[in-house]
């Protein structure tokens, strides 16, 4: 490949890490690619724009996106004109930084300014001198109104589609980066949302999924609240599953309990509530904004309104006040809510937050085990509630072939529990199975019947 050459021969290549935000972001970097002319390559190596999407919630994370740009430096030495950027967290949070660290790295993106990489791309493309090593971290309210009929879809194919409702987070947990790297909270306009949704549905989506760091925060210019748009989206022929991610337990609501209890079944009876510790002393630390009592007594309503309502929820271990006593709170709380699926990691230390001016003297060996005795008993919770599935039928959406066998299709029930199974069937279509076998991860299904 070279610099010379048609527009629509330049090609690029997107590598994400992250949550559903981040994914959803690098289907409007693409889509903001291709609107420029440039068309999708299979890999970096056939790219002549790579652009690393990145997450720095962790600091794992950042250290793996720094590996994978010491990777393309060999491939930008075998072709000099190759464009790398690097966007997203990471982005935001290092800023010029990664240029000390990464000199071959062309420009930096963040995730509130990714309307200006088009521009940035096509300058360095045209080999402007200025463009090189540029740096756009502002934040900009308008991010959000990124045009939705300019976003490479990703999920059309299996039917499913992001749609982001709101930006930022106004939190300031003490161990989190994610305002300092996404900004504060703005909102899109319900009917903007609304008018994306009908679009979506006219392109054969069934199952939309609302976008946010703080999903359940949001709120437009009118006062309209999530409960609200859910009542709206709930109401559009079409639209057959309803997700939302992520809530925060302090604005869980009684008001939106209500819009999903009463948008059953279209909203999908699985929540994702991260809880983070299970004691209140930790939480308190963490400025979560609630204890361990408040966040059980939300767990007791929803379930009181949906009664077969699954959660899943995130946990830090080994965070810096985390005694003993506290960690043993939190495989209580395990065992209290039974949750269905859960994130659970070691904490990571990251620049800026309060949490790194707290004393840590507890070994990384105890924090370690702590994970593994997390991570066991949570697994010993999810084989007996996929258990009780056995002998049940299951309404699932096909992704796509499983990842372990290529012969076999998988897909996701409203209770985004995993079900695999054989038959004919193809990305996008609703299977119902009947479950016969379970593991602590995924559950095997028959299929009794296709719809459509």
């Amino acid at each position: 490949m070279t610099r010379s050459g048609d527009r629509e021969q330049r090609r690029y290549f997107i590598e994400t890490w992250g949550c559903q935000m981040n994914v959803h972001d690098s289907e409007k970097l693409a889509g903001s690619l291709e609107r420029e002319g440039y068309v999708r390559a299979g890999c970096a190596e056939d790219a002549d724009v790579i652009l690393l999407n990145t997450c720095s919630i962790r600091e794992k994370a950042v250290e793996k996106v720094f590996s994978e740009v010491g990777r393309l430096r060999i491939l930008k030495a075998r072709r000099p004109g190759t464009i790398v950027g690097v966007c997203g967290c990471v982005a935001q949070q290092e800023g010029e930084k990664i240029f000390k660290r990464a000199p071959e790295v062309d420009l930096v993106v963040g995730p509130r300014a990714t309307a200006s990489l088009p521009g940035l791309v096509g300058r360095l493309d045209r080999g402007d001198p200025t463009a090189h090593h540029t740096v756009d971290t502002e934040y900009r309210d308008d991010s959000i109104r990124f045009p939705h009929d300019a976003i490479r879809r990703e999920g059309l194919h299996t039917r499913k589609a992001f749609v982001t409702v709101i930006e930022g987070c106004n939190h300031r947990c003490t161990f989190c980066v994610v305002p300092q790297t996404r900004g504060r909270e703005v909102c899109r306009e319900m009917e903007e949302i609304v008018a994306e949704v009908r679009h979506l549905v006219s392109e054969g989506i069934c199952e939309v999924e609302f976008l946010g760091q703080t999903v359940n925060a949001y709120r437009d210019s009118q006062g309209r609240t999530l409960a609200d748009l859910i009542r709206v989206a709930a109401e559009i022929e079409g639209v057959g599953r309803i997700r939302f991610t992520t809530s925060h337990p302090a604005q869980m609501t009684d008001s939106l309990m209500d819009a999903m209890a009463d948008a059953q079944p279209k909203v999908c009876p699985y929540l994702h509530l991260p809880v983070q510790s299970g004691s209140s002393a930790v939480l308190r630390s963490m400025r979560r904004g609630y204890d361990r009592e408040g966040y059980l007594a939300k767990v007791d309503a929803l379930k009181a309104r949906i009664p077969d309502l699954s959660l899943g929820t995130d946990m830090i271990v080994g965070f810096p006040t985390e005694t003993d006593d506290d960690f043993e709170e939190t495989l209580s709380l395990l065992e209290e809510v039974q949750f269905d699926t859960i994130y659970s990691y070691v904490y990571s230390p990251r620049p800026g937050t309060a949490a790194l001016e707290m004393r840590d003297e507890t070994p990384v060996a105890i924090k370690q085990e702590r994970l593994a005795r997390l991570q066991a008993r949570q697994r010993s919770i999810q084989q007996a509630r996929n258990r009780a599935w056995i002998g049940r039928q299951a309404e699932v959406l096909v992704e796509g072939p499983s990842k372990l066998d290529v012969d076999e299709w998988s897909g996701r029930t409203p209770e985004y529990r995993v079900v695999n199974f054989r038959g004919a069937s193809a990305p996008g279509r609703l299977e119902t199975v009947r479950i016969v076998r379970s593991g602590a991860f995924s559950l095997r299904g028959e299929p009794l019947r296709g719809l459509s």
